[in-house]
């Protein structure tokens, strides 16, 4: 492990060679703030796909990776004088210490829930119109159902008890039924999405990552499928032309293997 000292010199290396690569590289000269986001957003996920992997190795790739786009973004900026990396460390600085004041101040939190409490109220404070401002727009839509409903329970707007999200699950669920069968499309995609908004629910109060939850499940469906795939192309037969009985038996195999 890097002492304090080397870890900063490390830093100050990486603000280096970004000053090279943007006066001298024909491909990061051309960048912009808009062309790096797609690029940071695919980042993003690899460093997901590494942490559900478990695979330390690369996640520590990963971060760099996208610590390179933060010192990239961060370079951009004080080119357009708008600010460089030293006033984005100390904004996140300054709004950590704001934040906190169960450590910077003279506040008395009972754990974790009242934490996030005072972290809600405390964004309201500082000019926000709505708890909900702070979840990104373009979040995948299950993640994005997740951070509405904590930042909803930050300021006190949930449910209570396990039990009573398991009851709407299964009202969302009845409700959906009873619009399939009434054969209208319009209500069945409106219920369908309630019932999952309800289900991301139930995931939080069972402390489940819903969208890590079904990534692992994507996972796990892809790697059967593809054994599957192989099994049959050992016995000479092609998916398109198995019964699902003679699929299903590989695919048992597949999770056995497991």
């Amino acid at each position: 492990m890097n002492s304090r000292e080397e870890t900063l010199g490390q830093f100050a290396r990486l603000l280096d060679i970004m000053e090279d690569l943007r006066s001298q590289c024909p491909w990061d000269m051309k960048q912009t703030m808009e062309t790096l986001r797609p690029l940071t957003i695919e980042e993003t996920y690899e460093l997901g796909d590494a942490i559900l992997d478990n695979d330390l190795e690369e996640v520590k790739k990963e971060i760099g990776d996208i610590m390179l786009h933060m010192v990239f973004y961060s370079k951009i900026g004080a080119e357009k004088q708008a600010f460089d990396m030293g006033d984005v460390l100390h904004g996140i600085c300054e709004k950590l210490i704001a934040r906190h004041p169960h450590i910077y101040g003279d506040i008395q939190v009972s754990g974790e829930e009242e934490v996030k409490a005072n972290w809600e109220k405390l964004k309201l404070k500082e000019g926000k119109k709505s708890v909900l401002e702070g979840v990104p727009r373009s979040l995948p839509a299950m993640v994005k159902a997740t951070r509405i409903q904590e930042k909803a329970r930050g300021i006190g707007f949930d449910w209570e008890e396990t039990q009573q999200v398991w009851d709407k699950v299964e009202e969302e669920l009845k409700e959906l039924k009873e619009e399939i069968q009434a054969g209208n499309p319009q209500k069945t995609e409106e219920e369908f999405g309630d019932l999952l908004f309800s289900v991301i629910n139930l995931s939080r109060f069972l402390k489940v990552d819903a969208d890590s939850a079904l990534e692992r499940t994507n996972k796990k469906f892809m790697k059967r499928f593809q054994y599957l795939e192989e099994r049959a192309g050992i016995q000479g037969k092609k998916l398109a032309d198995m019964t699902l009985a003679e699929m299903d038996v590989i695919w048992e195999e597949a999770k056995g293997t497991e």
